[in-house]
């Protein structure tokens, strides 16, 4: 298995101290918010990796700015992603940025070909969450899932370098599977701030009610409806490991350890006999170091 790649980045040309700074600023937060992620980030080429921690950094800052101000009102959510859009939008017109995550995008992007539109969708994703606390199916979920997360692996897909355009399909996938992931795990959390993720028609289906999710109660029903959604998940995984063969080869370790990674989350879950309201599921880094001997050999294949 090859060792995590280093922090020298290549190049004759070297970059401003601000950018290095506001790199390592990306990084720093990556590392802090998304443990499984940057364990996974490690091991790709230097430029690409820190392209990733870029990435990252804006989708969690937008995220952060949103939960904040939404507990004084969604007017104020709306004015802090509007000052993102509106940021944004000046380093996509090759206007200085004044965040330290948009210096690093600013950069980014010399290399990198993503498309506005892709984090202004996730913008728009993160903004849901003022307005819209209940899914009546899987189907009005998955638009959620699809701004909030797909978007990020449609971003990541042009820094992974990739062969056909149907890797953005199962980069789709990937990102559903992986947001439908956190919904299961974070369930009580998202239940406090007064979120209900699961869609009403599964519930409805399986017997389980908003008041008895409310309470934390682990019943029979509850077992099957998350049975039910972790297969869902997982048929998702498998269908966006069809794609991981089509990115850079350079590349498909990272993204299938990261996947790997995320389902374990599913494994740790049922474990816990399903029960996700007295603990929270997560990996620990000797179980992230033991997987990844397998699934580097597993890649190789690739």
């Amino acid at each position: 298995m090859p060792s995590p790649a280093n922090h020298t980045l290549p190049g004759s040309v070297a970059r401003s101290e601000a950018i290095e700074r506001a790199y390592q600023y990306c990084q720093q937060t990556t590392r802090t918010h998304a443990k499984s992620f940057y364990f996974s980030a490690r091991f790709l080429p230097p430029v690409k990796r820190q392209a990733i921690y870029a990435v990252y950094a804006l989708c969690r800052h937008v995220d952060d700015a949103v939960d904040e101000a939404e507990v004084h009102s969604e007017a104020e959510a709306r004015v802090a992603v509007e000052w993102w859009q509106a940021e944004l939008n000046a380093v996509y017109r090759g206007e200085a940025a004044r965040s330290p995550v948009l210096i690093a995008w600013r950069d980014m992007l010399t290399r990198y070909p993503i498309k506005e539109e892709l984090p202004l969708e996730l913008m728009r994703g993160v903004l849901m969450d003022t307005y819209t606390k209940r899914y009546e199916t899987w189907d009005e979920l998955r638009v959620y899932c699809y701004r909030v997360a797909s978007v990020v692996g449609l971003m990541s897909s042009e820094i992974f370098g990739y062969s056909k355009p149907e890797t953005l399909h199962y980069a789709e996938a990937l990102g559903l599977a992986m947001q439908l992931t956190n919904i299961l795990r974070d369930l009580r959390e998202d239940a406090q701030m007064g979120r209900v993720y699961l869609p009403r028609e599964d519930m409805e289906h399986f017997g389980y009610t908003e008041a008895q999710l409310l309470r934390g109660e682990v019943n029979q029903s509850f077992y099957t409806l998350m049975r039910f959604e972790i297969e869902r998940a997982r048929a998702l995984y498998r269908e966006a490991e069809q794609g991981i063969p089509l990115l850079d080869r350079e590349v498909r370790f990272t993204v299938l350890l990261a996947a790997r990674l995320y389902e374990r989350i599913l494994d740790q879950i049922e474990t816990a006999r399903f029960d996700v309201f007295t603990s929270r599921a997560r990996l620990s880094f000797t179980g992230k170091l033991c997987a990844a001997p397998g699934v580097w050999r597993e890649a190789r294949r690739l």
